[in-house]
């Protein structure tokens, strides 16, 4: 079960239960389908106006959350208040909720200009021309009016769903995987240009993806789904350099997980025998109260030396490794050293000059700074999370 009021990593807490709130509310959520629990007892608040991304991969429930939300989906149980309204079994039409989705949906037969402008005519909305043209601005295609979208990249088609959404001012923009289908020079480009619009707009927008580093260039705050619960919620910097599970360890970038045994805690730090070297660990990033843990490092924090050679880090130094494989992609060199103990650590060293090149079969030792370790339960996998799907 997700408990989003017990989490300290979240960078705005829900309002108490019973209280008004003016976000989005997912209280006790499940779907099950037959058998299936696609999303097991969901707690979650969205706050208003605020760029919220549900990252996970395939299967983990984010899509189905999503659909609950905008009502295409009913849920088994709980409920789902919007802006203090109840909206659990509201009809999707009904709801102040607009959807994009990765296919788009525009009307192949209607102008630019008339796609953005269906909806308001559709409810006789006044002053629909202004409207068309301010929403036109804003995702910067005044001069594209009257193609058809079979005429626009990608990236325009994408511009033109968003308008069309917006235009109708919905309490929450639901974002479905709409980067899926560009290509990755023209997704980076859109995700700033996304980013600009929730700004400027100031609509909640709630984006579900399995790309990391979408959720964590778009997103205040980013909730990591996993099995139907959230594994953790927190803006994405802290997300990344605290995770408190494995899963989120791995499925945010790279970890070195590292077996090793607690040895003594104090209010200032935590000490690990890891391999018969002793590290350390600050309290706010120990996540265990066990005996045994996982050393958690992200590569790019590991420092590589020739042996006996000072590293520019407090920590300790680990001797004995050896180089398996050396990986040069541009801006960093990427390092597989074998340790005394058989595992291999990944080494991540930026290319800046500084540093000679290793070899595979070079003995090296390594180190880095105690405050950019992490401690991990030793019962969870330590391959959790990093194997990525690609989609529900």
């Amino acid at each position: 079960m997700s408990q989003v009021a017990e989490r300290p990593d979240s960078t705005r807490g829900p309002a108490p239960d019973g209280a008004p709130y003016d976000g989005l509310r997912l209280r006790a959520v499940t779907k099950t389908f037959g058998g299936f629990t696609a999303v097991d007892t969901l707690d979650l608040d969205v706050p208003r106006g605020s760029f919220f991304a549900l990252l996970g991969p395939s299967g983990c429930g984010k899509t189905t959350t999503l659909r609950m939300v905008a009502g295409l989906e009913t849920p088994t149980s709980g409920t789902i208040t919007l802006a203090g309204q109840d909206i659990t079994y509201a009809k999707p039409y009904r709801r102040p909720v607009n959807t994009v989705f990765q296919s788009y949906a525009l009307f192949p037969h209607l102008d630019i200009y008339e796609n953005v402008a269906f909806g308001l005519k559709r409810r006789k909305a006044s002053d629909v021309d202004s409207q068309v043209r301010d929403m036109l601005e804003l995702v910067e295609l005044t001069s594209q009016v009257r193609k058809k979208p079979a005429q626009l990249s990608g990236g325009q088609q994408q511009r033109v769903a968003l308008a069309r959404a917006l235009i109708n001012h919905p309490e929450v923009l639901l974002l479905d995987e709409p980067l899926g289908a560009l290509d990755l020079k023209l997704r980076r480009s859109m995700q700033i240009e996304l980013k600009r619009i929730q700004t400027e707009v100031g609509l909640t927008f709630i984006h579900v993806t399995h790309d990391q580093e979408e959720a964590m260039t778009m997103a205040d705050t980013v909730a990591v789904m996993n099995a139907g619960v959230i594994e953790q919620m927190g803006a994405p910097a802290d997300l990344y350099e605290n995770p408190r599970s494995t899963f989120v360890a791995n499925f945010l970038g790279q970890s070195n997980l590292i077996p090793g045994a607690v040895t003594s805690r104090s209010a200032d730090v935590v000490s690990v025998d890891m391999q018969g070297v002793g590290v350390s660990i600050p309290p706010a990033r120990s996540h265990t109260d066990g005996d045994r843990g996982w050393v958690g490092i992200r590569p790019e924090k590991v420092l590589i030396g020739a042996p006996g050679e000072e590293l520019d880090a407090p920590g300790n130094t680990i001797p004995g490794g050896v180089v398996t494989d050396v990986s040069f992609v541009g801006v960093s060199t990427q390092y597989l050293v074998r340790m005394p103990w058989g595992q291999e650590l990944q080494v991540f060293q930026q290319n800046t000059g500084r540093h000679r090149l290793f070899h595979v079969g070079e003995q090296v030792e390594l180190s880095w700074r105690p405050e950019y370790a992490f401690l991990l339960d030793i019962s969870q996998d330590a391959l959790a999370g990093a194997q990525k799907g690609d989609d529900e």
